[in-house]
């Protein structure tokens, strides 16, 4: 039997850091929910609080009145719907699938109407900006694209999920404006961790500059959340990976490299990631790119002497 429509059976597919935080949000707010994860050991996170684990992707959808998938990256998003035990598999089950991953937009418009042809099940692509906390109290952003019926039916949940929800255009406009999201974000990480270093290397209050500079110019998310972060270097447990923002900056230069654009303050942060990675921060917290600077300095250091 269904489960009333102000509670729709939703299954989960992706319980990395900001999936658990939303199954568990989805949980608080009453929604069934059924969840498979690639490493299943992560479903321990989300069965103790009620979620019903299942054994593959089409079990899932099976099981479910709508998909929501969060997962790394556009050829999982691609595996988990289209393989052979993936949502499509499981036939004319559920209405809407509504994904959260970071995924390239083209094959995302691709992926929803192939799924549409095979199913008639909608998408809704619905990346997401705030980290696990906020998405743990709805507090998160989601940056929406789809057909205007499609969005209809996921805002209800989706206002329950996030502080902030917004249609920016059919499907495929919310991965593009992701990309734009996540060029803020990359190269405002690399800005936060020099402006911390130099603030160190000046001598002045580090810790003040957010109080500061709030209400001023200067003043950001960025700045009054992530800049204190750095500043006590309180970088566990991660809650993002290096390797994601790395990957998304890579797709922000080659989406403007598309285009025939040439941004080079994006270019440098791409390479600024490359390098941190590189030293084996791959799952490292994001934030943590600032010991990249202290290892730049302890290295010309090392060499002058």
């Amino acid at each position: 039997m269904n489960a009333p429509a102000s509670r729709p059976r939703i299954g989960f597919i992706g319980i990395g850091i900001m999936g658990e935080a939303m199954v568990r949000r989805l949980l608080d707010l009453g929604f069934p929910v059924t969840a498979w994860n690639l490493e299943p050991e992560r479903l321990a996170t989300v069965v103790p609080h009620g979620a019903v684990a299942a054994a593959s992707p089409a079990a899932v959808a099976a099981a479910s009145d709508i998909v929501m998938l969060c997962v790394l990256h556009t050829e999982a998003v691609e595996r988990c719907v289209f393989a052979t035990d993936g949502v499509a598999a499981a036939g004319r089950g559920p209405s809407l699938l509504i994904d959260f991953s970071t995924a390239d937009p083209e094959r995302t418009r691709q992926a929803a109407a192939k799924l549409k042809e095979l199913t008639g099940t909608g998408w809704v692509d619905a990346p997401v900006s705030g980290g696990p906390q906020l998405a743990r109290t709805g507090g998160m952003t989601v940056m929406a694209g789809g057909a205007e019926a499609d969005f209809a039916q996921a805002k209800p949940i989706l206002d329950q999920m996030a502080g902030n929800v917004t249609l920016m255009g059919p499907v495929g406009a919310g991965q593009t404006t992701k990309i734009l999201n996540q060029a803020i974000v990359g190269t405002g990480y690399v800005v936060m961790a020099e402006a911390l270093m130099l603030a160190e290397a000046a001598g002045i209050d580090a810790a003040r500059l957010p109080q500061c500079l709030a209400g001023g110019h200067a003043d950001s998310s960025l700045l009054q959340r992530l800049y204190p972060q750095m500043q006590k270097r309180a970088f566990e447990p991660p809650s993002s990976y290096a390797r994601q923002l790395l990957k998304d900056l890579k797709a922000v230069s080659a989406f403007a490299q598309d285009l025939g654009l040439d941004l080079r303050v994006i270019e440098q942060g791409v390479q600024r990631y490359k390098d941190y990675v590189a030293l084996g921060h791959e799952m490292s917290d994001s934030a943590a790119v600032v010991k990249l600077y202290e290892h730049d300095a302890a290295t010309r250091g090392t060499t002058r002497s």
